[in-house]
């Protein structure tokens, strides 16, 4: 018997909006098993794919997800460590789906998540989307997570930011895509979090539509003529999603994408945008919509004369040399150090526009971090072994997965006898996890303390 589980207003929303049968039939869905769904990473195919979690049926809307048949504990997998494939929840892939249908794919576009912690749109953004990515989180802790999430996909061209979306207002016009996976009550999430059933109040839902609608009157700001702007949430109420839609794009002005052949997949065609409802569509509760800009007069932002970036120095050329033979395509990349010391390496080609972000964007990093320089040598940073800027030439050391769940845990193993001294990558199946450095009798382990096995692996 169905448990009286969910609060009565939830349940009377749930009814007036869609009707009690399909109020029935979703409290009825609500209180099943969620499914599990990876999605693989295009860049990191590892060298055995047997070992990666056993598909149980594609993803229509996404080329590289998949579900699973159950949960495995995904700490102890090598994989997931290396970046491999993203666990995501299997609906909010479909951003995929209007990305393609949209005509954005593999284009080279400014792109900003503004709302992009933990960083599983962000990294499908990345695949999909050539050019300058942006992901930004307001809260420091979740930023660091988005921030950890983008290294291990190998990420090295996105800039993370840990602002107030008003900070974008400083970049009118300017981005050719912004996803807004904004905040909410959090009403498709019922059945995976059950700590958002009881944080769930009308009032929540008030306070979410203000947020929402604050951000989306930024974003419009930001966004360039011809632009797209996509919306999504995970919850059900019409305020959290249709209402906003229809109060923020005019017609006038922004032409709402409809995409095509989605009707047999169980997904519901809104007045405005697509909602996913976890008793007619294989994933959590979901809503999205899109549009793209339509007016024709843009201010494009320029750069004085002589502008340099505020918070990082180009790196002394005699340097150079010693950066280079860690990196293939070294030719296409500019080299800057913090204050601190840390080299930074850029995309050449989209230094100028990464200058104009950094005139009126604080508190971001951005680049892959390639590692300090101590003396003439340099000591490779973490971010650079996952990353996929790393020349052929560096030494591997190939690990069975005792040894790789052994570095994991930031602790030693036996390297064999004719191992090459100095640094190497460990990896897994041909995938980095990291840095090791071979001595004469032992071997040092360079991962990040923070980012070691905590569990009990055996």
């Amino acid at each position: 018997m169905i448990q009286d589980f969910f609060p009565k207003p939830f349940e009377r929303q749930i009814r007036g909006q869609f009707g009690d049968t399909e109020w029935e039939l979703l409290e009825a869905a609500l209180q099943t098993p969620t499914p599990v769904s990876i999605r693989l990473n295009p860049a990191k195919t590892p060298s055995d794919p047997s070992l990666l979690p056993p598909s149980d049926g594609a993803i229509n809307w996404h080329p590289d997800g998949y579900y699973l048949k159950e949960r495995p504990v995904f700490t102890l997998d090598p994989l997931f460590h290396a970046g491999a494939y993203y666990v995501q929840e299997a609906s909010s892939m479909f951003v995929y789906e209007v990305l393609k249908q949209a005509n954005r794919l593999n284009k080279p576009l400014k792109v900003l998540d503004l709302c992009a912690a933990p960083g599983g749109k962000t990294t499908l953004l990345n695949d999909a989307v050539q050019g300058i990515l942006t992901a930004n989180e307001i809260i420091p802790a979740r930023a660091a997570v988005l921030r950890e999430n983008l290294e291990k996909w190998g990420i090295s061209k996105a800039a993370v930011t840990s602002t107030d979306v008003a900070a974008f207002e400083n970049l009118p016009e300017w981005f050719d895509i912004i996803l807004i996976d904004a905040p909410c009550s959090g009403e498709g999430m019922f059945r995976k979090d059950p700590i958002a059933v009881k944080e769930w109040s009308l009032d929540n839902v008030q306070l979410c539509t203000t947020r929402q609608s604050q951000i989306l009157a930024i974003a419009k700001k930001a966004l360039a003529p011809g632009g797209l702007l996509i919306y999504s949430t995970c919850t059900f109420n019409r305020s959290e999603n249709e209402d906003q839609m229809k109060q923020h794009f005019s017609i006038e002005n922004y032409r709402a994408i409809q995409l095509q052949n989605i009707a047999n997949q169980g997904i519901l065609t809104c007045d405005i945008g697509y909602r996913f409802m976890p008793h007619h569509t294989k994933g959590e509760g979901f809503y999205i919509a899109a549009f793209e800009k339509i007016d024709t007069e843009q201010r494009p932002l320029k750069l004085s004369h002589g502008e340099r970036f505020i918070h990082i120095t180009a790196l002394p050329k005699r340097f150079k040399p010693v950066i280079t033979p860690w990196l293939k395509d070294a030719d296409s990349l500019s080299f800057y150090q913090t204050h601190s010391g840390d080299v930074l390496a850029l995309p050449t080609a989209r230094e100028e526009e990464l200058l104009l972000f950094d005139k009126h964007i604080k508190s971001k990093w951005f680049g892959c971090f390639i590692g300090a320089l101590k003396g003439d040598d340099l000591i490779p940073a973490h971010s650079l072994a996952l990353s996929n800027m790393v020349a052929a030439t560096i030494n591997r050391v190939e690990l069975d997965r005792e040894q790789a769940l052994t570095f994991l845990k930031k602790e030693t193993f036996d390297v064999a006898p004719n191992t090459p001294k100095g640094w190497a990558m460990a990896t897994y199946s041909g995938l980095a996890l990291g840095w090791i450095k071979v001595l004469p009798n032992r071997m040092n382990n360079y991962l990040p303390p923070e980012r070691r096995i905590r569990m009990e692996v055996r």
